[in-house]
């Protein structure tokens, strides 16, 4: 067993403060650090929930959404897909999922493990989603939800929800789309797409702490979750459950991560201060200089850029890269300068490499710490 001694001196040789430019975490701004240490109170203190309620409301503006279930669940965005599946899913329920990446995979995984009955429809990664295959998809099958990814965080890939949102709602389908990398870096307009229920994380665009999953459910989707003919499989995920506490009723479900909201509404706060037509310029101009600046040192972009991402670009190695192994530049990249950057994930695996310019990273200056580094790492004779 580790002595007090022994656990202190564990923390103390954390590193120096990182330059997070891969796919997540974000740096966080010290006003969210500084929120999150504000004292304690109890989670059902009236200044908490008073708190609590205005974090709802910030992220029915994010969301750009009415939807009155609309709350930060005390997981991670992981949880927040399991969330709307297990909520929307019942054993033999038919599910049509995009997948162009390891997003959409997940989805896959968790609506099986849900009993659902999933037809997948699959686009190369890289590549948006086939409007026509999913329409053909949808009209085949007649499912009860359709899945599908907003900004797929393991290509870079951005998806335009609303074609196919307005296919599954025609067929009768409820609509569930992932925002985990969107959300709070381009406008994610939930109501105006016509979505049912959606997903993000906090670690991501909002530039908080990880642990938070904001999700948005309509009254459609929770008419659906009331008409179950059998309980939802996951007590603590169960949308009736977790309405009663983030409701007007206030009735104990469990104990709320009370600092990671604190934090969380600072974070909502700079968000709204800004505003989101500025915060989409300004991630979309970062991305742009990336590109524009690590193009000489070889890097090209995997995706088109009418199909890209700002907030999290995916690019294919030059052969120095290669030549030195990408695995081993990314680590030299952490330990001399302090920066993190994403590899590849699935059948992207060794070949490009992920750059995240999310929520306060979203800067030139990210961009000239980086292109400095790589400039004299690739530099250095081994």
């Amino acid at each position: 067993m580790a002595t007090l001694d022994e656990s202190q001196s564990s923390l103390r040789s954390l590193p120096s403060p990182r330059r997070l430019l891969g796919p997540g975490p974000s740096n966080v701004h010290p006003d969210v650090l500084q929120a999150m240490a504000h004292p304690l109170v109890g989670h059902l203190d009236p200044a908490f929930l008073e708190i609590l309620e205005g974090v709802q409301a910030a992220l029915r503006a994010i969301f750009g959404s009415e939807n009155r279930f609309t709350l930060p669940l005390s997981a991670t965005g992981s949880a927040g897909m399991e969330t709307c599946l297990a909520n929307l899913l019942e054993k033999g329920d038919r599910i049509v999922v995009g997948v162009n990446g390891v997003f959409g995979g997940r989805m896959v995984d968790v609506a099986t493990r849900a009993g659902a009955e999933v037809t997948r429809v699959d686009a190369d990664w890289g590549l948006p989603l086939d409007e026509q295959a999913m329409a053909h998809a949808i009209q085949s099958v007649s499912p009860k939800v359709v899945a599908f990814v907003h900004a797929e965080t393991s290509t870079g890939v951005c998806q335009a929800p609303g074609p196919i949102a307005k296919i599954a709602r025609e067929a009768g389908a409820l609509v569930v789309l992932d925002c985990v990398t969107s959300l709070a870096g381009i406008p994610v307009e939930l109501d105006r797409w016509g979505i049912d229920a959606a997903y993000s994380g906090t670690q991501k665009c909002l530039s908080c702490a990880p642990g938070l999953s904001p999700v948005s459910f309509s009254d459609r989707a929770l008419e659906c979750v009331a008409a179950r003919s059998t309980p939802v499989q996951s007590w603590f995920m169960d949308v009736g459950l977790l309405d009663g506490y983030y409701g007007g009723d206030r009735i104990y479900h469990h104990t709320a991560p009370i600092s990671a909201v604190f934090g969380l509404a600072e974070g909502l706060a700079r968000v709204l201060d800004e505003g989101m037509k500025n915060r989409e310029i300004r991630h979309r101009d970062a991305a742009a200089y990336l590109v524009e600046s690590l193009e000489p040192l070889g890097f090209e972009p995997l995706v088109a850029e009418e199909d890209r991402l700002p907030m999290l670009t995916t690019l294919k190695l030059p052969p120095s890269i290669d030549q030195r192994g990408e695995a081993r530049v990314r680590r030299d990249l952490l330990d001399a300068h302090g920066i993190e950057i994403g590899a590849g994930l699935g059948a992207l695996a060794g070949n490009v490499w992920r750059v995240g310019l999310m929520g306060e990273n979203a800067r030139r200056e990210s961009v000239d710490a980086l292109r400095s580094a790589l400039e004299s790492e690739l530099a250095r004779k081994d």
